[in-house]
């Protein structure tokens, strides 16, 4: 029968007043005991509403099955026939808006914890089965190059080694993962995680190039056309930071989220046993409020300061995940909601003291669906502080199109893909980040699925051929 309790078994966590003083992980995982009595919640519901949320279609009731019968590996061998990632999308995926939205039990109770057995099977295989060795299929002979090693990326390469295929991937910075290593703080994702699935592909046969920009150091045209690549697949993201253009945002302590984060994630800037620069503020700003914004907000927490997020809407508008805002919460950050800032302040000498601030009111929904938020005439104060984070969002970077002749941008400036993740031309295809602008680290990887499957078919020579 199965267990009819109401609410989620509860995720372990290290207290508050430990965890934002260092970067060890937040969450610590399901027991056994936990996951057994989770996955028990399942209805395993014949028609599996759960699988039209997962971009990667993950064969949800079946793998909780697995756990309810005990075998965690059957478990994991599940997950992983769709997904290359689980340890990494069961820690940072959005199930509440994917596969849990689509769960029966959500109905009247709390779906069941999917995420939440995601990676405790992940991290059971790890523990009991990581040092195994991996089957490498043989080769089939044909070489495709992959741009970028964030999630998108690396869930093309792997499809793509499953089938036989050598890949090589291009990596513009100094380690392999992408947003993985760069962007998402060590306490949501441990990076010996990604570096764990990155050897598991490395041992499929998976070659890995990193401080190698493509369109700089090397074009698209060259690796088709002197590199013996019969396909190329671009998974370069949506790295550039946005900025509000406001006044006084050229002071020294301003900063984009994505430099705040690359020096503290990749660079290892809050070790003292590393040498990167970085400023240690006593009063940081924030500005936005998504997932970036908590993830900057709670890393500068860590580093010693006291922190506000500073927001142009209210609590129920914030775009990040419920559960990153509610994390930082309970480690005192500090959330100046309906707030917008106008300008930066600072002395003679260009140094910031504070950020000036609008007060807002909700009118009409806008495009995005979400309440337009207008300023209150006369509301202007200064929130005194000495760092500015500026988390608003990235910008396509628009380097391949630039460099590549014949691939065509989408009317927002990314790259124009068909059904099969091909571009406008022949044998180069793209996704996530790249063609979409910012989305989830699951989307980016089934997008690099589809990218696989489509260069497999171009391959096979299955796909029209069209103009130069």
């Amino acid at each position: 029968m199965p267990n009819m309790r109401p609410d989620k078994n509860p995720m372990p966590e290290l207290d508050p007043n430990v965890r934002n003083k260092c970067f060890e992980e937040v969450a610590t995982g399901y027991t056994i005991e936990m996951a057994k009595d989770e996955a028990d919640r399942c209805l395993n519901c014949k028609n599996r509403p759960c699988m039209t949320g997962c971009p990667v279609g993950v064969r949800i009731p079946e793998f909780i099955s697995k756990i309810k019968e005990d075998d965690i590996e059957g478990a994991y061998n599940i997950i992983t026939s769709t997904n290359s990632l689980p340890a990494v999308c069961g820690r940072v995926c959005p199930q509440e808006t994917q596969c849990e939205s689509k769960c029966v039990r959500g109905i009247k109770t709390e779906p069941v914890g999917i995420g939440r057995l995601e990676r405790f099977v992940a991290d059971w295989h790890e523990e009991n089965h990581g040092s195994d060795p991996i089957e490498k299929v043989p080769s089939n002979g044909h070489r495709v190059a992959v741009v970028g090693s964030g999630p998108s990326g690396l869930a093309c390469a792997g499809d793509l080694a499953n089938l036989g295929y050598e890949v090589t991937v291009f990596e513009s910075l100094h380690k392999e993962g992408g947003v993985l290593i760069y962007g998402i703080p060590e306490f949501r994702l441990p990076k010996k995680i990604v570096a764990s699935e990155v050897a598991k592909l490395k041992a499929k046969g998976v070659k890995f190039v990193t401080d190698a920009i493509v369109g700089r150091a090397i074009s698209v045209d060259e690796l088709l056309d002197d590199e013996g690549f019969e396909a190329v697949f671009v998974g370069t993201g949506a790295g550039l930071p946005s900025f509000m253009h406001i006044p006084g945002e050229n002071r020294l302590e301003v900063v984009s989220a994505n430099e705040y984060l690359t020096r503290i994630n990749l660079m290892k800037a809050y070790k003292d046993d590393y040498d990167t620069p970085i400023m240690r503020p006593k009063k940081v700003v924030v500005v936005g409020g998504g997932n970036v914004a908590m993830d900057a907000s709670r890393s500068a927490k860590r580093m010693g300061a006291d922190v506000h997020i500073v927001y142009r809407r209210g609590e129920s508008e914030l775009p990040a995940r419920a559960e990153e805002v509610h994390h930082a919460k309970e480690e005192g950050i500090h959330f100046d909601l309906l707030r917008n800032p106008v300008e930066i302040v600072g002395d003679e000498n260009g140094h910031v003291t504070g950020v000036k601030v609008v007060e807002m009111q909700l009118g009409e929904p806008d495009a995005s669906g979400r309440r337009r938020p207008i300023p209150i005439e006369g509301s202007e104060y200064v929130i005194d502080c000495d760092y500015v984070i500026i988390a608003i969002g990235t910008r396509l970077n628009k380097l391949i199109i630039d460099t590549t002749e014949g691939v065509a941008p989408t009317e927002r400036g990314g790259i124009a893909v068909d059904e099969n993740g091909e571009t406008s031309r022949d044998g180069i295809f793209a996704g996530g980040d790249a063609v979409t602008g910012a989305a989830t680290v699951i989307k980016a990887m089934g997008a690099g699925k589809v990218g696989a499957a489509g260069i497999d078919k171009y391959i096979k020579g299955e796909l029209e051929k069209k103009q130069k």
